[in-house]
């Protein structure tokens, strides 16, 4: 994929990384303390000698930083096949390539995601469901009228209502250099830090085997709900990110930084699939935020399905927070103007798939990336 890697010690000092950030690390009694504060319930009062030998297990797994414990040789398919990767993101790949292919067959069905970005659930403390929910089945409802369409149904919500749902957030490693931001992310699990149960090793796969894509998410604050925004900010290796890890010797800046400035060819690995994007407000922000949605997919070289498929709307405006899901009973507009937005997106994916939706400019070479 790119020119032969040079050394470390040819290196020119300008791709040293800046460094100078105050170290987090632990001394041992407060890492003691984190790591048993989560044993609280009375239950463990009786698993106190066990619940210390685990402890310290996890200071020595701590001190010696053991991101990846378990791993193997990458093997022939990566630039050098001696180094060693971890078995879970090996897993993560699989589960990526295994996913494209399911997106490549022709003989397959057209597969729609439906994300439901809102924190709410009636199994947490709102005790309620989300109208993101309600509009999302909307639309999946109008989906499924239509033969040869599966859908797949991303409830975001489940991060806070599930026991080891988990989106850790980016740490940024694209902007120290794209070839140090690896395809599919391998920031995670850290099980030194306790960074575990990352739920993007699952939904990467849904997104890639997607030909059509519908992401449905309230405004909070003027933006997106917290849940989408972790999920977009961990979907920046699927644009410009790179597949092989063994490149840059697993998370050596300083080797990213050469591959970059050698030329990175900043592979694009959800182009193509089609989007909708429906936001819903209660007083402020909705227009902003479909507009930020949709021009990150577009950034990422998804394509629009059409102007019916992208919509903002309010839904009891200034009208108590109490009655909102009456408000959404009553406003029979906004579930058409879903539905037209589900048959849109589903009619785009089917006139694609049969090659007859031209993207226009969708060949022309950019004379910039990222």
């Amino acid at each position: 994929m790119m020119a032969k890697i040079p050394g470390t010690q040819s290196l020119p000092p300008v791709l040293e990384p800046r460094t100078g950030t105050p170290s987090p690390r632990l001394a041992e009694n407060e890492f003691r303390r984190r790591f048993l504060s989560r044993f609280q319930d009375p239950v463990f009062s009786g698993l106190r000698s066990e619940l210390d030998k685990i402890a310290a297990a996890a200071w020595d797994a701590y001190s010696n930083e053991r991101k990846a414990p378990n791993t193997r040789k990458a093997g022939t398919a990566f630039k050098d096949p001696d180094y060693d990767l971890s078995v879970d993101w090996l897993a993560a790949r699989d589960a990526i390539y295994a996913a494209q292919e399911r997106h490549s067959d022709r003989r397959g069905p057209a597969r729609i995601l439906l994300i439901s970005g809102s924190s709410r659930s009636e199994h947490t403390c709102p005790g309620e469901m989300s109208k993101s929910y309600r509009l999302t089945r909307i639309a999946q409802e109008t989906i499924d009228q239509t033969a040869g369409v599966k859908t797949s149904i991303l409830e975001l919500h489940r991060l806070t209502s599930e026991y080891g749902r988990t989106i850790h957030p980016c740490k940024a490693c694209f902007s120290t250099s794209p070839a140090l931001c690896h395809w599919p992310c391998s920031c995670y699990p850290n099980y030194s830090l306790g960074q575990v149960d990352d739920w993007m090793n699952d939904i990467y796969p849904m997104w890639v085997e997607a030909h059509g894509i519908m992401i449905v998410t309230p405004v909070n604050w003027y933006q997106v709900s917290s849940p989408v925004k972790l999920m977009m900010d961990r979907l920046v290796c699927a644009d410009g990110g790179n597949p092989d890890p063994t490149l840059t010797q697993g998370k050596d800046a300083k080797l990213a930084k050469a591959l970059e400035l050698q030329g990175w060819d900043y592979p694009r690995h959800l182009a193509g699939r089609l989007f909708s994007v429906i936001v819903h407000g209660d007083v402020e922000g909705a227009e902003n935020v479909r507009r930020s949605l949709s021009d990150w997919l577009c950034y990422m070289h998804l394509e629009p399905a059409g102007p019916l498929a992208e919509m903002d709307r309010y839904i009891g405006y200034w009208k108590p927070y109490a009655l909102s899901h009456q408000e959404l009973d009553a406003d029979e507009a906004v579930q058409e103007e879903v539905r037209n937005a589900a048959r849109t997106l589903v009619e785009a994916v089917m006139l694609k798939r049969a090659g007859k939706l031209v993207s226009a400019g969708g060949e022309l070479p950019a004379p910039r990336q990222k």
